[in-house]
């Protein structure tokens, strides 16, 4: 087994190697139209495991844009052998260790399910940062939704709302684990031309015209199925204990149903209990339970 930096001619080989894994795997990163555009790059240093018939047995690939690279931590993509050997997984973590010598940390997300691959991560000194889940929301009635006085629910307005959007989300996730690093208004803008972007999908909440609340609703498949996943959900901490996150939630459920969803999907992490609690009370189920491992770089 050799393992080698992908190269053009062979990432179509290696987008057939994350379609025919990813189901065992967080597919975060690993969608069709992510994979589509796929290019290997300073932005996604990738690395092939190749047996001696010269087929792909193992990759490795992380996502560096220029938010994770902001926190100083890098995502992989996909980290994955058919062999189950620690040495493949060895030698495709220390080829992608030499792109990050400016970070702290690269992380992945696991299925609690996959042990096989939690006991390589873990053989490699990985360690968990963070537990997340996934809930699922069936085709239910949703109850009108109330706003208080004074509040207003308006559908994000390009070229406008960039600053509103972000005074909101960063204010609300500084102290979420994996969320910490604030979004920019590039990374506000590339909401809207995603593949999964749904006009009006997006929506602030307005307290006599200042913002205090986020939420948006964006296309996604689930076990074969459109399904509309619902993320971020924000409230400005000051704001948050009123019931305004449960309004941001049905109004969301709202544009599901009138956008002809049958079901509506997001994931909470495991310490914000609040947020897991008002989930299920709004009609969601537990599917899944996803561990966050990471390297800390500066360890080894």
């Amino acid at each position: 087994m050799r393992v080698e930096g992908l190269e053009k001619e062979r990432v179509l080989d290696f987008v057939a190697y994350c379609k025919k894994h990813r189901s065992e795997l967080d597919d975060s990163y690993l969608y069709d139209f992510d994979l589509l555009k796929f290019q290997a790059g300073d932005e996604n240093p990738t690395y092939l495991a190749l047996n001696q018939q010269d087929q792909i047995v193992g990759a490795a690939s992380l996502v560096m844009d220029d938010y994770h690279k902001r926190g100083r931590r890098a995502r992989f993509r996909i980290f994955h052998s058919e062999t189950q050997d620690i040495q493949c997984y060895q030698q495709l973590l220390e080829k992608l260790l030499k792109h990050t010598t400016s970070l702290e940390k690269v992380f992945l997300f696991i299925p609690v399910g996959n042990k096989n691959l939690i006991e390589m991560i873990e053989g490699l000194k990985f360690s968990v940062e963070r537990y997340a889940f996934l809930l699922v929301r069936e085709d239910l009635d949703v109850p009108e939704v109330e706003l208080p006085n004074g509040y207003e629910l308006k559908a994000f307005r390009p070229d406008q709302d960039e600053e509103n959007w972000l005074t909101v989300r960063n204010a609300a996730f500084s102290k979420l684990k994996g969320s910490e690093t604030p979004l920019t208004t590039e990374g506000v803008k590339t909401l809207l031309i995603d593949d999964d972007y749904l006009e009006g999908g997006m929506m602030i909440l307005f307290h006599q015209g200042k913002p205090v609340g986020v939420i948006r609703g964006a296309d996604d498949e689930y076990e074969e199925a459109p399904i509309m996943n619902i993320g971020p959900v924000a409230i400005l901490p000051e704001y948050q204990g009123r019931g305004l996150g449960r309004s941001l939630l049905r109004a969301s459920l709202r544009f599901a149903k009138e956008k002809g969803y049958k079901r509506t999907i997001l994931s909470v992490n495991g310490e914000n209990e609040r947020a897991q609690a008002l989930y299920v009370q709004e009609g969601f189920k537990q599917v899944d339970a996803v561990a966050c491992y990471q390297y800390l770089i500066n360890n080894r």
